[in-house]
């Protein structure tokens, strides 16, 4: 099919989405996405580097096209990339070398190779991993006093909390989580000037060369020597009675690895910003910790830290009533699904005691993210123990978004306050 006509305002619009910039502009996003939702909520999206692809910018599509995962596939295109670093991957999983997570699959395999990490990740789970979970927290609100009274939030505190729940929960020594963070960084931050590794696709996809490097060392020795972790369980999971291939086996510590935490990283300093930008939402809080369930609820849906995935089209269909050809890809703006204005109340407002929030940042169907009651409980836990002890908070500098078309949030959110 051709190219759709469209008018210019909502092709100006529609190109935020293909724009890394903007995802470190908070106001020329969501202007941007408002306009879509209103006039066009199927919107052709033409813009390189990027090959073009339609964008779903409406609470209830993104959930159909979720659903529908027959009919709309992660593969081969699972999120957006540039056309040149999309190629590169193609022929890196042609050759068997490029990464292939649960992201990048659909049904029944993914299905299998979810199952592997399942149960590290189910309630029981996490009641057993609790205790653990308020100790760090503790520890890490304990770090915050003492190197009060100003600090970067981000990068002092909420990388740091999650990465050692995470990477505790795979067995990791600590000595390597550093480097983990390092790569995580590296991996998500490819369209930063702060974070990226070099500015070619074969530059930045060399960080994944360094993930896999790592991970393979990780799984010959927990092959030869199991022990009671989640690399273990990675390691020396099967599929149909099978050991999965090298590569989805280092592709499921990638994930878990860096998606485990950097996400709640995102989550939890958006979360802190915007009780400074809202202090009556923060004295509720303070004032009602029974609100803390909505409230963390009410943080994920806020910060969005993963903005996006793709589906592609295995046949001809539509959307809304636009004509979806088969072959070409749907871009799910959870960002713009997480303030629609026909699923949530004055969505622009943060709301601690906002319920219900049917937010759209796990994703939904089968491709709900594995780690999210852990990240809830992460923030449930930190908090937790953050509010009671905070006597006093404030800005103490700008904010900084980092640029991105999948995984991010603040970057760094200087502080000044005062802790008991």
């Amino acid at each position: 099919m051709g190219t759709p006509t469209i008018d210019r305002p909502s092709q100006e619009a529609a190109k935020v989405l293909a724009d890394p910039t903007a995802y470190a502009d908070d106001k020329r996003l969501h202007t941007a996405l408002a306009h879509l939702r209103a006039d066009e909520p199927v919107a052709w999206v033409d813009h390189g580097p990027y090959r073009p692809f339609w964008a779903i910018t409406k609470h209830a599509d993104i959930m159909a096209i979720e659903r529908a995962n027959d009919l709309f596939l992660s593969a081969p295109r699972p999120l957006l990339v540039t056309a040149e670093a999309d190629d590169l991957g193609k022929s890196q999983q042609e050759a068997g070398i490029g990464l292939r997570t649960l992201i990048h699959m659909d049904d029944p395999h993914h299905r299998k190779v979810r199952a592997i990490g399942a149960d590290w990740f189910r309630p029981k789970a996490m009641r057993d991993l609790k205790v653990r979970v308020d100790e760090l927290a503790k520890r890490y609100v304990d770090r915050m006093r003492d190197i009060g009274p100003e600090c970067d939030f981000v990068t002092d505190i909420a990388v740091n909390f999650p990465l050692y729940v995470i990477l505790s929960l795979l067995g990791l020594p600590e000595e390597d989580f550093g480097r983990m963070h390092m790569l995580t960084q590296e991996m998500f931050g490819g369209d930063d000037d702060e974070y990226k590794r070099g500015t070619t696709p074969e530059e930045q996809l060399a960080v994944l060369t360094d993930f896999f490097n790592y991970f393979a060392a990780l799984t010959a020795s927990r092959r030869e020597h199991p022990t009671d972790d989640l690399a273990s369980a990675i390691a020396n999971g099967l599929v149909d009675g099978e050991p999965m291939s090298d590569m989805d086996t280092l592709s499921y510590y990638v994930i878990v690895a860096s998606a485990g935490h950097d996400t709640t990283k995102d989550a939890i300093s958006g979360g802190l910003h915007a009780l400074i930008e809202n202090p009556d939402q923060l004295a509720r809080l303070k004032n009602d910790p029974g609100l803390m369930g909505t409230a963390v609820e009410e943080m994920i849906r806020w910060t969005t830290p993963v903005k996006e995935f793709m589906r592609t089209a295995a046949e001809d269909t539509t959307v809304r009533g636009v004509p979806i050809a088969k072959g070409e890809s749907v871009y799910l703006a959870y960002v713009s699904g997480n303030r629609d204005e026909e699923v949530f109340a004055d969505p622009f407002a943060f709301d601690v005691g906002r319920d219900p929030n049917k937010h759209l940042s796990f994703g939904y169907g089968v491709h709900f993210c594995l780690g999210a009651a852990l990240a809830r409980m992460e923030m449930n836990s930190l908090f937790t123990e953050l509010l009671p002890r905070l006597e006093s908070i404030e800005s103490a500098g700008p904010a900084e978004l980092s640029a991105t078309t999948f995984v991010g949030g603040l970057k760094h959110l200087p502080v000044r306050y005062s802790l008991r």
